[in-house]
């Protein structure tokens, strides 16, 4: 039985038709065939993390096919299913996307160099015809990097310097700074774990403070702009762990 039941995923997709969630309920339960019997790291039945990825690309509310392909995104590399039996049951698009995830698992990231690296995120991009196959493979990496634990530690340190040499630039080249900070964040806790540690515990310890400093300069602003004939809007962030750690 997969550890991840479709009711999970449902709830993410409120925003789609009743048609297009009949659809993705089966992608689901022919992605729960195919790897029937393959097992995570952490003991966890493979299907569950194609279904955290299908929820990661719902919670964007990409379309339907990005679901599917998100849920069958595994099949082709770690099955025996085909791009032409993807096409005969969910059509060429899905089958297309499908097909592209599996391409750029196949590219391996090797050197370190700032060159290498932006090379690297470029030939990415351009081998992903379709932006939303970019979408789906940092979403697979956003959960491989939220269970990473369960993984030794050199394949930890690879995978956590992949992900800040590699992905984390392409989400912010995306504008997608949300997902930016967390692959950042996730990728600093596992490179340099005393390190992040140190920092938390740091930053917790100091965030009330510093969030009431902000509200003060904030309110400040705000009323002092419009008196000076000045429209603006004003915000403030507090900056994350990995980005005070580059300071």
């Amino acid at each position: 039985m997969a550890a991840v039941p479709i009711t999970d995923l449902r709830q993410h997709l409120g925003y789609l038709k009743p048609s297009d969630v009949g659809r993705i309920e089966e992608a689901y339960q022919f992605s729960s065939t195919a790897h029937q019997g393959q097992f995570r790291k952490s003991g966890l039945p493979y299907i569950s993390h194609p279904v955290a990825v299908a929820e990661i690309v719902a919670d964007w509310q990409l379309d339907a096919q990005a679901v599917m392909a998100a849920l069958l995104h595994d099949v082709m590399e770690d099955t025996e299913v085909s791009k032409q039996q993807i096409t005969e049951r969910f059509g060429k698009p899905v089958a297309e996307l499908v097909d592209g995830l599996s391409k750029l698992d196949r590219i391996e990231f090797q050197s370190q160099a700032d060159a290498q690296a932006e090379n690297f995120r470029k030939m990415l991009l351009a081998m992903a015809r379709d932006v939303r196959v970019i979408l789906i493979k940092l979403a697979d990496r956003l959960h491989n990097m939220r269970t990473l634990e369960a993984v030794n530690a050199e394949t930890r340190r690879r995978v956590a310097r992949e992900t800040l040499e590699i992905y984390a630039p392409i989400a912010n080249r995306l504008g997608l700074d949300s997902l930016y900070r967390e692959l950042q964040e996730l990728s600093f806790s596992h490179l340099y774990p005393l390190r992040y540690k140190v920092l938390a515990k740091a930053v917790k310890g100091a965030r009330g403070n510093r969030r009431e400093v902000v509200d003060k300069i904030l309110k400040a602003l705000k009323e002092r702009l419009p008196a000076a004939g000045i429209e603006a809007q004003v915000t403030g962030r507090e900056k994350h762990i990995y980005s005070i750690y580059n300071k």
